[in-house]
């Protein structure tokens, strides 16, 4: 019996150093963990509203706003390449979704003015209209929360 007991240990510590290479395999860079879940998430979300909506809007609906339904679809790919970008983590993927959330930003700045101070130019929604407006101003906020996360997470 005392033979089994060695044997036993030996597994265990064999087994440990499996585990820390798992949990550091299942978050690379920490992008997605703690807070960045939230941005996941909610990017994940906004993913497949913007996709699904310019997806319909373009096939169903294009002659009656082209650009909005363009910028809808650019906003979805948008999304989808930060929302990737969290996941995968890691430096390289960190810098790429800061890029893309300051992006993002100035899109939702640009578009919200303009649809503001021409509102002929927009015979329909965007995801990005009015600041954001029709998705609760989300829009305004999600790409700010996204640039102080990924300064912080840049810090760590």
């Amino acid at each position: 019996m005392p033979e089994s007991a060695p044997e036993s240990s030996t597994a265990d510590e064999a087994e440990q150093p499996d585990q820390a290479n798992q949990s550091s395999r299942a978050r690379p860079g920490g992008l997605g963990q703690g807070p960045g879940r939230l941005l996941v998430l909610l990017y994940g979300v906004f993913t497949v509203a913007a996709a699904s909506r310019s997806i319909y809007q373009l096939a169903a609906q294009y002659h009656e706003a082209p650009l909005a339904y363009i910028l809808s679809a650019v906003s979805a790919v948008v999304y989808a390449f930060i929302t990737v970008s969290l996941v995968r983590g890691g430096e390289g993927a960190r810098k790429a979704a800061f890029v893309c959330c300051a992006a993002e930003l100035l899109g939702v700045l640009t578009i919200g003015t303009w649809t503001l101070a021409d509102p002929s130019a927009f015979p329909d929604q965007t995801v990005w209209s009015d600041y954001g407006m029709g998705y609760l101003f989300i829009p305004i906020f999600l790409p700010v929360t996204g640039l102080i996360w990924l300064r912080k997470a840049r810090q760590d």
